[in-house]
């Protein structure tokens, strides 16, 4: 597996995966917030959740306040449920048009016992993987995405916990927001930390 130039990914940055995280696991953050569970300066912070922000990743919103004072910026991931961006959105309907013009070059490449809907949502999952470092290989049969080997695993071999929480998640939250039949179950388990393959499964 190859993985891109760390640059292009919002999430090649360990602290903005580690800023990530922690809105993941607790929606509705503030800058204060993330500056006192990351120890990183306010400026850094913020410099972050714009990054984020302007990949999809997680979106914002003015706290209602009915006392004085100004109001604060919260800030949650992007579930692709019960809240989504507009450039997450976006990216979900580009992808599944890619696809689609791809599957009509190579009408064989169609399995059959995928719908149009569940293959719109591989064809999104793929592509934030790719926007993400990795380069997936899908098994429509299996319902399976092989990313092996993990570059995470020896790179950032002391964070790998943390950075597949990230990845399920955002993985999830593309696959909602893509609406069909899939779900992602997780990762297979292995005894070599860099063997990767994400299971998904069809509803019904």
């Amino acid at each position: 597996m190859t993985t891109k130039a760390a640059g292009y990914s919002a999430i090649s940055s360990y602290s903005r995966v580690e800023i990530l995280h922690r809105i993941q696991e607790n929606p509705q953050r503030t800058v204060t917030d993330l500056v006192g569970a990351t120890k990183l300066h306010a400026n850094t912070v913020r410099e972050h959740l714009h990054r984020l922000l302007d990949d999809g990743y997680i979106v914002s919103q003015v706290e209602h306040r009915t006392t004085r004072g100004r109001p604060r910026v919260l800030y949650s991931a992007a579930d692709g449920a019960g809240s989504s961006s507009a450039v997450q959105q976006r990216k979900v309907k580009e992808a599944a048009h890619r696809g689609d013009l791809m599957r009509r070059v190579l009408p064989s490449e169609l399995p059959p016992e995928l719908t149009t809907e569940a293959l719109h949502q591989v064809d999104a999952l793929v592509e934030n993987l790719v926007d993400a470092g990795f380069d997936p290989i899908v098994d429509e049969s299996d319902l399976t995405i092989d990313l092996t080997p993990c570059a995470h695993a020896e790179v950032q071999a002391a964070h790998r916990q943390v950075l597949c929480s990230v990845h399920l998640s955002l993985m999830q939250s593309v696959i909602a927001q893509a609406g069909g039949p899939l779900t992602v179950d997780g990762m297979r388990s292995s005894c070599d930390p860099r063997d990767c393959i994400v299971q998904l499964s069809a509803r019904g």
